[in-house]
């Protein structure tokens, strides 16, 4: 059984829909991509899963439950995490202070979560995901002083605080430059390679080809292929999609 399944997903805005009728499977272990053209839907379809959003139509069942419709919180604390194409860090807040407050975010109210004292195994945990990513260093510099590479490893680690079982990427590689992407994918490979699931959405099709075994394509809402890379780019929907061939 997939760990996250969608059925018949459907996003109306007014008359306009940004998702018809899309359904996907992802697989416990599965470093899956999502790739298409810009408006095809994909960040909607992040934001109907995660409860951001509430779809018009259709069903999201994760571990076999119905979370369709659920707020984002109720999602979160459910084991989804996910990464936005803006990033959501806490600026006035160290490093460790937005990793805290990640970690936090999954267990209890905003009030407690800003009362409440960091448990020691708290902090040793964000500690472990800082040296991991690399940035341990800074723990106590603010956010808002970090390049933006190194804000896009913030924005990671706080994805990974939770402890999810699913993370959902939105274009984490975006704006960065070809070290720290090299970087970044090293880390998601690894982190995969240890089970962790991630469904990923990427515009740099270089990087996503050689990342993902299964990629999944949107175009103007609608699933149009799923496949291998190479399968994907000999596709003549994708290439129309693209290339308008």
């Amino acid at each position: 059984m997939p760990l996250l399944e969608i059925q018949d997903l459907t996003k109306h805005f007014f008359r306009f829909s940004a998702l018809r009728m899309v359904s996907l499977g992802v697989e416990p272990g599965e470093l899956l991509g999502i790739i298409g053209p810009n408006g095809s839907g994909k960040t909607t379809l992040f934001h109907c899963v995660t409860g951001v959003l509430r779809p018009s139509g259709g069903q999201v069942r994760f571990k076999g439950e119905d979370i369709t419709g659920l707020t984002a919180d109720k999602v979160y604390r459910r084991g989804i995490a996910r990464t936005f194409q803006l990033i959501q860090i806490f600026p006035e807040m160290t490093v460790l202070e937005n990793m805290l407050m990640a970690a936090q975010e999954r267990t209890g109210t905003l009030l407690g979560r800003l009362c409440r004292r960091e448990k020691a195994e708290e902090t040793d945990r964000a500690m472990r995901r800082l040296e991991f990513l690399g940035i341990a260093s800074l723990k106590d510099t603010p956010g808002s002083n970090l390049s933006y590479g190194q804000q896009k490893l913030l924005d990671f680690g706080m994805a990974l605080m939770p402890e999810p079982e699913v993370i959902l990427l939105d274009e984490p590689l975006a704006g960065v430059n070809p070290t720290m992407i090299t970087n970044l994918v090293g880390h998601i490979l690894e982190l995969n390679g240890r089970g962790q699931t991630f469904v990923v959405i990427e515009h740099n099709m270089e990087v996503v080809m050689s990342l993902c075994r299964r990629i999944i394509v949107l175009s103007e809402g609608e699933r149009i292929a799923e496949g291998t890379p190479a399968e994907v780019a000999d596709n003549p929907l994708v290439l129309d999609a693209y290339f308008g061939r």
